[in-house]
């Protein structure tokens, strides 16, 4: 049996983020294939696979910053979780926000969990293989995402 690569869509403006994302992925366990869009406009194309993202793939799941250009990540959240072709792909807010209020309305729109990013590369590293062991390899995501 042939298993295809987990899908996975980073939602990050941040450079320095984005590759320490890929770095940590890089030794993942499980075979995934990285998408990065860097703000909220071009994230919801990605999504909606319209213009230059017609052909991609859909995500399994979706790394979100929240402080984004164009289109914020509390936008994006509420778009793709009011979405019924959308709002089953699970949403990891992956965010330097530690505001209550932050956290409180992300869960109420429907985020699947919240995580602040650490300052330090060794404990960033650690997160992401962290949400990669959990979302990864010991959620079951639905097959028809």
């Amino acid at each position: 049996m042939i298993v295809r690569p987990i899908e996975l869509l980073l939602v990050e403006d941040s450079e320095p983020d984005v590759r320490l994302t890929i770095e940590a992925l890089r030794e993942a366990k499980v075979k995934n294939r990285l998408w990065v869009v860097e703000d909220g406009v071009e994230a919801m194309a990605f999504l909606r696979q319209q213009g230059r993202h017609a052909d991609v793939p859909r995500p399994d799941l979706i790394l979100l910053d929240l402080n984004l250009p164009r289109k914020d990540g509390r936008e994006v959240l509420k778009e793709v979780k009011d979405d019924p072709l959308l709002r089953r792909i699970p949403v990891v807010i992956l965010t330097t926000s530690r505001s209550e209020e932050d956290v409180l309305r992300a869960y109420d729109l429907h985020a699947n969990c919240y995580i602040t990013k650490p300052v330090d590369f060794s404990r960033f590293l650690e997160v992401v293989k962290s949400i990669e062991d959990f979302w990864l390899t010991v959620v079951k995501l639905p097959d028809d995402l």
